[in-house]
């Protein structure tokens, strides 16, 4: 049985679950590697990353690298003496970094390999509509999300789930699967599965405002399935018109009712408490929203201190 020796590598609430279970199954941790500390919020004030507060409340050893290159850092990488190093929700790594450690470097990645590589996996799954998404692991090569994997899990995605939801399902599911990968490689040399490529692969691109914005000349499903995606985090958005300058609004949570009509796509109907909005095939209803300048708040809450014209659309 091999003794196994962990540096971990992290940065956001994902990977802290992760680093949790292996620390509670006894694994030693020679030390934590995070993002380097930034200024956040209105005051700038200085902010740590999850994976570093989780970190310093259970004295773990941490490293903050700006360069992964870095001669120092290497030195001091080296000096750790670990024989395997785990990548959680981290960035790119050099040659240098992952070949370092006798038992590889291994990275666990929220989706089914090869399927949805890149920075956005679990947004995409949701977002795309699918019905089944899951974890792997693999060890590190040369690319993104390209290595020859290591064990992987699969789970349904719940038909109104959201993007925070299945975050945390495959929170406790990528830690189940961290320790199963972590028992192979105490065994002895781990059996890999090479990733095989086609044209119908997926990729998880990352987030941005024009890939996070509602087009309502879509089809319902899809600007349902693109508003969980991203709810939480980011947050799907639009632009509010309603005779003023158009503002952008956030929408958080929504259903999509499907029906004939003839009314253009992006007019909103209201009453007291709802707030539908037209689209080719049906409505899209909106039950969380976010105005610029206010809280998040539900239909219902907004309509009770807003009314809006007859001509009022989402764009």
């Amino acid at each position: 049985m091999r003794k196994l020796r962990i540096v971990f590598m992290g940065t956001p609430e994902f990977a802290v679950g992760i680093l949790d279970t292996i620390l509670k199954n006894n694994y030693d941790v020679a030390a934590v590697i995070t993002a380097p500390d930034k200024p956040a919020g209105r005051g700038q004030k200085i902010k740590y990353s999850a994976v570093k507060e989780y970190a310093l409340e259970h004295r773990l050893k941490i490293l903050q690298p700006t360069n992964l290159k870095d001669g120092a850092f290497l030195q001091d990488l080296k000096s750790l003496d670990a024989n395997l190093q785990i990548i959680v929700a981290f960035r790119m790594l050099p040659k240098a970094v992952w070949e370092m450690p006798e038992y590889g470097t291994f990275n666990l990645h929220a989706s089914l390999l090869p399927q949805y590589r890149g920075a956005a996996p679990i947004n995409w799954a949701i977002i795309n509509g699918e019905t089944k998404t899951g974890v792997t692991t693999f060890f590190i090569d040369d690319k993104i999300d390209t290595g020859a994997m290591i064990l992987s899990n699969g789970i349904s995605i719940f038909e109104n789930e959201n993007a925070g939801q299945l975050y945390d399902r495959l929170m406790e599911i990528g830690s189940e699967t961290v320790i199963d990968t972590l028992k192979l490689i105490e065994s002895g040399p781990v059996e890999t599965h090479i990733q095989t490529n086609s044209a119908e692969l997926k990729t998880a691109y990352k987030l941005n405002r024009e890939n996070c914005k509602i087009d309502w000349n879509l089809p319902g499903k899809a600007i349902h399935d693109l508003i969980r995606g991203l709810s939480p985090y980011p947050a799907a958005w639009c632009f509010f018109e309603d005779g003023n300058e158009p503002q952008s609004i956030k929408i958080y949570e929504a259903a999509f009712e499907k029906a004939t009509h003839n009314i253009t796509a992006g007019l909103m109907k209201t009453d007291k408490k709802t707030i539908r909005v037209a689209v080719a095939d049906g409505y899209v209803h909106i039950y969380s929203l976010q105005f610029p300048g206010k809280k998040k708040m539900t239909a219902s809450e907004l309509l009770n201190g807003m009314t809006f014209g007859e001509d009022a659309k989402l764009s």
